[in-house]
């Protein structure tokens, strides 16, 4: 029997994405109801979470949050508006930047997310029908040149 190799590399690649399992950086993942593609999403999950900030600039590398389907695979058909907000805020510090983006492709990139004050955060990502809630990390206070 010959294969062609299109065939073999496709058959690798998804070998690969569903065989990440842990350590693959998918923390986070909270499901919820609805059908899957379009619209709904079983599962959302932090594909990048927030990193270490300084007050006042964007938070670097961007914020992505993913959407996955009842078997945990990237839902790549979703396109729904996923919503980011702060899910702890004990600094008593404020958002600002895009806070709300459709997904491509099941991803939402977050790129001009900004906090003022420093202190410890969480932010919580949202769809209609599911919420997450990212790790802890620390935004420090801006220094002079």
């Amino acid at each position: 029997m010959r294969l062609a190799h299109s065939s073999i590399v496709l058959s690798l690649i998804a070998l690969v994405i569903t065989g990440c399992g842990d350590g693959s950086g998918l923390i986070g993942i909270a499901t919820g109801g609805g059908g899957g593609g379009g619209q709904t999403t079983r599962a959302l999950a932090f594909f990048v979470q927030p990193n270490s900030a300084t007050a006042g600039q964007a938070i670097s590398p961007p914020v992505e949050v993913v959407a996955k389907d009842s078997l945990g695979n990237t839902d790549s058909t979703f396109t729904g508006a996923v919503t980011v907000s702060l899910a702890s805020n004990t600094a008593g510090g404020s958002l600002s930047g895009t806070t709300t983006t459709r997904a491509a492709a099941g991803i939402a990139s977050f790129r001009t997310l900004v906090i003022d004050k420093p202190g410890t955060y969480t932010l919580s990502a949202s769809t209609t029908d599911v919420t997450v809630t990212s790790n802890a990390f620390t935004v420090i206070t801006a220094t002079g040149p």
